[in-house]
């Protein structure tokens, strides 16, 4: 699909930049679509940005070949309405978008978050799936966002589709993962459960730009679903470890007992469910779900039906991210 006329929603957000990066590099025409100006001049020329955000791109007219799905909100806590608008009518509205403009392929970024539960689990594949997951919004929303996008293209709204969920995205420009490590790190130490052995699977933001790229002319059309990660599940000890070493931080591990912390944060959440403006709780059962145990995704699926390689090693991302983090400190 080289050459083709592609629009990237949310191309002023960390993800969404380096999708339109990559793009252009392998030559096609991308729109970049998102709310920040001065983000989007950063990727992208005069006429192939669209400020604004996704409700103003259901009525815009931009005939595309396909479109890469990446804004969403992103957030383990947040109220409903939040979740709601961003990624449920959102998602919708890009629906519309594809409707009126003749879309062939819809490529939406969906999140391994919906796989989250308190227990380890080791090689998740794509089907292992509780719909029924409540555990904070915006695992609901990302839920709700696919089932709309299978029904949306059942209904003929576009021929294609394909669904990519990339764990945990490191690099240059991250602005949750690592920085939400190193701020809870700085200030009372990072929990560590079990010695920190549980297995935890991160993605380089540069292979996930590369999945999406793939998932343009691969994939199966249908409603295909890809896991994508670094393909190389670590310790969480040893990866905080070596991130923090890289930035010239002494480690400081908190050790925690898994059901006290689950308590804490269930009893945490409750509380600022009820404190005006519900602010984001310091420990929350979504975050435990993700530190606290084992939790590595399968990715035979991509490998066979992408071409699905991860081009950038992990050690690689760790460093591309310390020295950013050190950079902007």
């Amino acid at each position: 699909m080289s050459g083709a006329r592609v629009l990237v929603t949310g191309a002023s957000g960390f993800l969404g930049g380096h999708v339109v990066r990559d793009l252009r590099s392998h030559g096609f025409e991308v729109f970049a679509a998102g709310r920040n100006a001065a983000a989007l001049a950063a990727v992208a020329d005069g006429e192939h940005r669209i400020i604004g955000d996704l409700a103003s791109l259901a009525s815009a007219e931009l005939p595309v070949d396909a479109v890469i799905h990446c804004a969403a909100l992103s957030t383990p806590w947040g109220p409903w309405r939040a979740f709601l608008e961003a990624n449920i009518e959102g998602t919708a509205h890009v629906v519309e978008f594809a409707r009126r403009n003749g879309v062939r392929r819809l490529v939406h970024v969906s999140s391994p978050s919906v796989y989250a539960a308190p227990r380890d689990r080791v090689a998740i594949r794509e089907d292992d799936v509780d719909t029924r997951n409540r555990l904070n919004g915006y695992i609901r929303s990302k839920i709700a966002a696919e089932t709309l996008l299978q029904d949306a293209r059942r209904a003929a709204a576009f021929p294609e589709l394909v669904i990519v969920r990339p764990r945990g995205l490191i690099g240059v420009g991250d602005p949750s993962l690592v920085p939400r490590l190193l701020d809870v790190h700085r200030r009372v130490g990072i929990p560590l459960f079990d010695g920190g052995g549980n297995l935890i699977d991160v993605t380089a933001v540069e292979n996930v730009a590369t999945a999406l790229r793939l998932a343009l002319d691969a994939g199966d059309p249908a409603g295909g679903v890809y896991n994508i990660t670094n393909d190389d599940p670590r310790p969480f000890r040893d990866l905080l470890t070596t991130l923090l070493e890289l930035m010239g931080e002494v480690p400081r591990m908190r050790p925690m007992n898994r059901r006290f912390a689950w308590m804490l944060a269930s009893a945490l959440e409750a509380v600022c469910r009820v404190i005006p403006g519900r602010p984001e709780p310091p420990l929350t059962r979504y975050t435990l779900s993700t530190i606290a145990y084992s939790q590595t995704l399968d990715l035979t699926r991509a490998k066979a039906e992408l071409g699905y390689r991860p081009l950038v090693s992990l050690d690689e991302a760790l460093a591309r991210a310390a020295a950013d983090q050190k950079a902007h400190a």
